[in-house]
């Protein structure tokens, strides 16, 4: 008899360790298999500790920067009309920069990306991809109710700058832009990335990511919204857009679906309904 027909037969495992019963003591070929398994899940558990740490911190950057708005600290209120007067210098002076400026912000409107995620959930409904058009459409509506609500109770007067370039009505912490680009370039990362090849998955983030900035900046640059305003929507939306992930993971593991890494997209096995 080997040592290892041994070991099974008195109920030892390789380290000496009592199997239970019912269950096989670990052989040479299982073992790899457990290593693997052990590991994905100390990464998916570092992952999720991770993105906790990052929404825990964007939110308590937001209230420190709502708490410094609501009530008009001297140096956010320095920091933010300094910043509001040199660009409106530098855009009274630029044309050519102030036009960008307009078509980047027209690109972010609210009612811009309404069509644009009515038209993604449209298309995902088609696909029969009923959990993600629900996800994109709560979402999305989700984060323009909640960015009204804190504009309501803060009720921040825009900037008043003299020999406006742009006008803009409404309230104006945080920016309603900012928060809308920040969560529909999100939104659209988080549901697409499954058919973006592992190559070009960092080029499409880093893209979206220079994007959902540009659009802040032009906000400030047109003399409508302050530094802060457009800060305030970064960590807003940021906190939104991880609790609304978090939540459709959540809802996957209630319906006994696998959650799978972030990085592999929210619903990785639709890859080939994803793709046009």
């Amino acid at each position: 008899m080997t040592a290892r027909e041994e070991n099974a037969a008195d109920g030892r495992g390789k380290a000496g360790e009592a199997v239970p019963p019912g269950k096989a003591a670990p052989t040479d070929e299982t073992a790899p298999t457990d290593e693997r398994e052990n590991a994905g899940r100390r990464r998916f558990a570092g992952r999720a500790v991770v993105v906790f740490l990052v929404a825990f911190a964007a939110a308590v950057l937001f209230l420190t920067v709502l708490l410094l708005v609501t009530s008009s600290s001297e140096v956010l209120l320095r920091l933010d009309r300094a910043t509001a007067s040199d660009l409106h210098r530098y855009a009274l002076r630029h044309p050519g920069f102030t036009s960008a400026m307009r078509g980047l912000s027209n690109s972010g409107k609210t009612v811009v990306w309404f069509l644009v995620m009515a038209l993604v959930a449209g298309w995902l409904l088609r696909r029969r991809l009923r959990r993600l058009a629900i996800f994109v459409v709560v979402t999305v509506v989700g984060s323009s109710l909640l960015n009204n609500v804190v504009k309501l109770a803060v009720n921040r007067a825009r900037p008043h700058l003299s020999d406006p370039v742009a006008v803009a009505a409404g309230k104006s912490f945080p920016s309603g832009h900012a928060q809308a680009a920040i969560v529909g370039y999100g939104v659209l990362v988080a549901v697409f990335l499954p058919i973006i090849s592992r190559r070009w998955r960092p080029a499409a983030i880093a893209g979206a990511a220079v994007l959902v900035l540009l659009i802040g900046f032009s906000r400030i640059s047109l003399g409508v919204h302050y530094l802060s305003d457009v800060i305030g929507a970064y960590l807003i939306g940021t906190v939104w857009l991880i609790g609304m992930i978090s939540a459709f993971r959540t809802w996957r593991r209630e319906e006994g679906k696998p959650v799978a890494d972030l990085d592999e997209g929210l619903e990785p096995e639709h890859r080939e309904q994803l793709a046009p």
